[in-house]
């Protein structure tokens, strides 16, 4: 069973209320959590920002919205219960609340204005991929978020794989420096692509001290690296009495090289295209940032009169 989505959650959470006293927020999350029975997996599922047990904040944003509509109010910090409003909507037994349900309310449609929030797609809107409705705010934003984060790691791992050899050579550089390997850039550069030995393309300082080494094998593929490429890589690492190794390809792996690794004494990281992006993204290589949104909360603790 999902975990219940915060519109599935309202109606709950009003007849828990309707005994007319006050209940704690977190006591009633509990209660919730057993009704449905959630499973401890469920119960721990955190929102993408990994700041918030996804059904906790599902049953705070339903609490949110039925205070809204005036179905709800909140006598103290962190405690709610049912208003008159809650008594007459609980009296017409309905067997749904969701936001269709509270627009009936000026106050909730008020809310909603001030929002900005439409069920109606603009026609930007309609040509990119939208959240589901049950989706709290939190939710909408990380969905948002990775949705623009997976199709620009689509673009730039596109523009890797056009790039010259001699280009991604350079790039391998440049992440890694970024990384935190390799020292300065200088000495990074002059590693990369000077050894030639075997299936070594480089070597980079693990850090700035040059305490340790690591060996670099820099592909840009189409086809699927396999176990023989990766083999040799090892054995090149061996001839050097090397222990450490980087194995960076614009495709992926061969199923037998990801087992191959797991079972040599050498620790070799393979990185594919996806990964690459990724970590290029993570490392602002090859891309820029254009827009931060600092998302915030109250600061309860702030509004608490001595």
């Amino acid at each position: 069973m999902p975990i219940p989505d915060y519109q599935t959650l309202m109606l709950p959470l009003l007849q828990v209320a309707a005994d007319g006293q006050e209940h704690a927020m977190r006591d009633v999350i509990e209660r919730l959590a057993t009704d449905y029975h959630l499973t401890e997996a469920e119960r721990n599922d955190l929102l993408p920002s990994g700041q918030q047990p996804t059904f906790d904040n599902r049953a705070h944003w339903a609490r949110s919205y039925l205070k809204q509509a005036g179905l709800l109010e909140s006598p103290r910090r962190g405690y709610f219960r049912i208003t008159q409003r809650g008594r007459e909507v609980l009296g017409e037994s309905p067997g749904r609340i969701d936001v269709d349900f509270l627009s009936r309310f000026p106050e909730f449609l008020q809310f909603r204005a001030r929002r900005g929030t439409t069920d109606r797609p603009t026609p930007q809107a309609a040509a990119t991929p939208t959240p589901q409705r049950s989706d709290t705010p939190e939710e909408a934003v990380a969905t948002a978020y990775r949705d623009l984060r997976d199709a620009l790691a689509r673009e730039v791992l596109q523009q890797v794989k056009s790039s010259s050899p001699a280009f991604f050579e350079r790039l391998v550089v440049d992440l890694l420096v970024k990384m935190g390997y390799g020292g300065t850039r200088e000495d990074a550069g002059q590693a990369i692509g000077r050894s030639g030995d075997g299936g070594i393309d480089g070597i980079i300082k693990e850090d700035r001290l040059g305490l340790d080494i690591v060996y670099v094998q820099a592909k840009r593929w189409d086809g699927p690296v396999g176990r023989p490429e990766i083999q040799k890589f090892a054995g090149a690492l061996q001839g050097q009495r090397a222990r450490k190794g980087i194995f960076m390809t614009t495709s992926s792996f061969s199923r037998e090289a990801e087992d191959f690794v797991r079972t040599i004494d050498s620790k070799i990281i393979l990185i594919d295209g996806a990964e690459l992006a990724q970590f290029m993204i993570d490392y602002n290589v090859g891309v820029t940032p254009f827009a931060t949104y600092d998302l915030k909360k109250i600061d309860v603790d702030f509004f608490i009169e001595e």
